[in-house]
């Protein structure tokens, strides 16, 4: 599908600095600080409560802040009104007018800014084509499917030209099918207009596969915030490594800047000291690829038992059980066809490992 030409402006800088937000005794913002360049595509992922959508409302003015600034192009907003924000958001819930057809739903926050009925008709029907429904203008909500109101907010939401774009976990609504095109859509069209925006979402698959950066959120703080590739591949903390991709928890013993599990000694993720885990007993965090299906002959070999193996499409995912009882997944290519029961061995490939405390 090919873009619809508009005139948006490029995105703007977003920054917040030392946000707080409480309440009643409950802090739910501790002091966040977040910078997002101009046409940056942010993703704030974290567990429910975490203060994910608590950022999107402070920033979109919907929620004042207790502390901190919000900083908008480098001016503070803290104190500017939701109206005068110049930011677009999409929430959960469609927030459809069901009186109203789509190009109608489209055009209201134009009516709203007083825009003249022609230019409002035109920029409707644009912000229409850009989200693939122009061809669906007359039709009212209940005509339209979970995707096809969605994709109408999405266009509500872009059809004021907004230098900033708030998602508010849009897709968690659609079936499964439905929210990956439209994920991929909604980065389509970020890309081809330029507009900053942050994407809320609790779902992991969902932030790494659009986002350019995303930030971790733990108990109203970013843990940490990077690339997909960074977070995966060289998680910060504990959490980070247990929250994004999969870890299987295997026994080891810490000292200084490695661990040794299974007899092989690996080197050690982030700084365990900082997040106070000391030398001694602790749960090597291991990715399912890091784990490799060997002959029972190969040197460094752990003795395992199949347990089941799931078919994934490009790859197999297979549980094992080794013989001291930890239960560990390994991925592997679907040539190879483990059987419950089968007596295996399974070796540690070697990269570093993430470590969390024996109690965490």
């Amino acid at each position: 599908m090919t873009s619809t030409p508009h005139s948006t402006p490029a995105g703007a800088a977003v920054e917040l600095i030392d946000v707080v937000k409480d309440y009643a005794a409950h802090r739910a913002l501790t002091g966040v600080n977040l910078s997002v360049r101009p046409g940056e595509f942010v993703a704030l992922l974290g567990p429910s409560g975490c203060g994910k959508t608590t950022v999107l409302r402070a920033l979109s003015g919907l929620e004042r802040v207790d502390a901190g600034n919000i900083l908008i192009d480098g001016v503070n907003v803290v104190d500017v009104p939701v109206n005068k924000r110049d930011i677009g958001m999409v929430f959960q819930s469609y927030s459809l007018f069901p009186h109203l057809t789509s190009v109608e739903n489209v055009e209201f926050g134009l009516r709203m800014r007083k825009i003249p009925t022609a230019a409002r008709r035109t920029r409707a029907a644009e912000a229409l084509d850009l989200v693939g429904l122009g061809h669906l203008a007359g039709r009212y909500s209940h005509q339209l499917s979970g995707g096809q109101q969605q994709r109408v907010a999405l266009a509500r939401a872009l059809v004021t030209r907004p230098r900033v774009l708030l998602l508010d976990e849009p897709l968690s609504a659609l079936d499964a099918k439905v929210r990956v095109q439209l994920r991929d859509e909604i980065r389509r069209i970020q890309t081809d207009l330029g507009i900053t925006t942050l994407f809320v979402t609790h779902d992991q698959e969902e932030a790494l596969a659009v986002a350019d950066r995303v930030a971790v959120m733990r108990e109203g703080n970013i843990e940490q915030i990077g690339t997909p590739e960074e977070l995966y591949t060289a998680p910060a903390t504990a959490f980070v490594a247990a929250f994004v991709g999969l870890s299987n928890r295997m026994p080891a013993t810490l000292s200084g800047a490695q661990v040794t599990l299974y007899g092989q000694t690996l080197g050690v993720l982030g700084s365990p000291s900082a997040a106070g885990i000391l030398t001694g007993p602790v749960l090597a965090l291991v990715r399912p690829e890091d784990l490799l299906l060997v002959s029972s002959a190969t040197p460094g070999s752990i003795a395992a038992t199949v347990v089941a193996s799931s078919f994934l499409g490009s790859l197999r995912r297979t549980q094992l059980a080794l013989a001291d009882g930890i239960l560990v997944s390994v991925q592997h290519d679907v040539s190879e066809h483990p059987q419950p029961g089968e007596s295996v061995a399974v070796r540690l490939r070697g990269n570093p490992v993430a470590v969390s405390s024996i109690d965490g």
